[in-house]
Formats: C-alpha cells, structure tokens, sequence
C-alpha cells in the first residue's frame, strides 16, 4: 500500500513538474513572439519604426544610455521612490487598521471618507500638490502614497475583523487582553491577505510614482517616458516603458519570495 501511494505521489509530482515547464515553454514562446513580430513588422515597414521603436533600437539605446550611466541614475531614482511610497503605505496601512480595530469608532466615522478619497482619481490632485509642496520629490512621494494608503487600509482592516470570533472569544477566556488578540491572533491569521494587500499595493506604488515623475520631476522613469514624448525619442519612451515592465516583475517576485518565507516559517 505504502509502495503504490509512493508511487502516486511520484507521478503526481512528474505531472506537476512538468506542467511548470510547459508553462514556462508557451510564456517563453508568447515573449518570443511578441519581440520577433514586433521587430519583423518595424524592419518590413509595417510599422512606423520612428513612432514604434523596434526590440533592437531599444537594446541600442539601452546600452548607450547605460555605457554613459544616464539610465542608471533614472532607474534607480524612480526604484528609491517606490520603495519610500510602498514602505509608508504599508506602515500606515497597518497602523491605521489597528486602530480602526481597537476602536471601532474611529472607523464608523472615518469609512465615507476613506472611500471617498480611494474612488477620488488622483491624478486630478497632482497639480494641486505642485502648488502645495513645490516641484520636487515630497509631491512624488505624496501622490505616489495618495495612489494606494486608502485601498490598503480597507484591506488589511477588513482582514482584521474577519477574524474568527470563537478564537478570539477563546483568548479572551483564558483572559487575554485586546492587545493579546491582536499581536497573537488577529495579525498572524492576516498575513496571507497582508501579503496580497503588500502585492498590489507595490504595482500601485510604482504607478503613483510615475504619474508624480510626469507632473514634477526632473529625473526618474516616468520624466524620461515624458520628455522623451515631448521631444520624440520614442526610443527612450518605449524602453522605459520596457524597464517598468521588468522592474514591476522583479519587485513582485521579491514579494512572493517574502510569501513563502511567510509560510514556511508557519
């Protein structure tokens, strides 16, 4: 019995193993696709190469902009504001949730406006924080925050208070304060939803910032994409636009690394 359940097991395992690597095939392949029929409609006229760019003008322009260590500097300028914006989401998402938790009250009140301003299109408050904090990083870093603190703070409160009442009653019981509730079960049972609040919430970060790079920077991706329209090198548009899409998977691959640390470490 032991022997036919090992060697299930082992099949199971041969299945799964290799519908990872068909899946990681096709996704290849629809990459491959994509780049080659991009580059033999700009090399065939198809498409305006001038407009469109094609996958090797982009590497061109990539290498001479990174042989300089022009793209370096964007880069990591728009990478060192998503990282700010996500780390003050995350943290105030957290602490705002606690107390709306602790005290219901505060939630009560503050629910219309916090739905308000997540539905409010934010972009629309960008010139308003130019005349408010300047031309520089704070109103990057502010409509970047404006974009995603009040999505996460539903999120993780919502998590927090479906937790389940029995195991709350149970501490309770065993009199537990709401401070033990909290620390021992409340945040452990909302790591998954943490997590997936952590996940959106990083793609929400980069769109604010580079929607504040459009409207008030001088460096950064999102002013490169903007500059380079306005003086039509689309070269430098379309392979900033290329180095979001990698950064945005780079930066959701750190947060499911984090994911399964997470739960393994349950």
């Amino acid at each position: 019995m032991d022997r036919l359940i090992s060697q299930s097991q082992l099949r199971y395992l041969k299945d799964r193993k290799k519908s990872r690597i068909c899946i990681i095939i096709m996704r290849i392949l629809i990459l491959v696709l994509i780049i080659g029929g991009w580059e033999l409609c700009a090399d065939t006229g198809i498409l305006n190469s001038f407009v469109f760019s094609s996958p090797s003008r982009i590497v061109r322009c990539f290498i001479g902009m990174a042989r300089t260590g022009v793209i370096w500097k964007h880069l990591w300028i728009t990478v060192y504001e998503t990282l700010i914006c996500f780390s003050i989401v995350i943290a105030a998402g957290m602490i705002c949730a606690m107390l709306m938790w602790r005290f219901r009250m505060i939630f009560r009140v503050a629910e219309p406006y916090i739905v308000l301003l997540n539905s409010l299109p934010k972009s629309a408050l960008a010139p308003v924080l130019i005349v408010w904090l300047g031309n520089n990083i704070k109103t990057i870093i502010v409509a970047a925050v404006s974009v995603a603190i009040f999505g996460a703070i539903l999120s993780i409160y919502t998590a927090f208070i479906e937790t389940d009442p029995e195991k709350i009653k149970l501490i309770r019981t065993l009199g537990g304060k709401r401070r033990h509730v909290l620390v021992k079960l409340v945040i452990p049972s909302s790591v998954p939803t943490i997590i997936n609040t952590m996940k959106v919430n990083l793609g929400l970060s980069l769109v604010g910032v580079i929607i504040g790079e459009f409207l008030a920077a001088d460096s950064g991706l999102g002013y490169l994409i903007i500059y380079g329209s306005q003086v039509f090198k689309m070269d430098w548009v379309l392979m900033s636009i290329v180095i979001l899409c990698i950064l945005s998977g780079v930066l959701y691959k750190l947060i499911n690394i984090l994911e399964k640390k997470a739960g393994h470490s349950k």
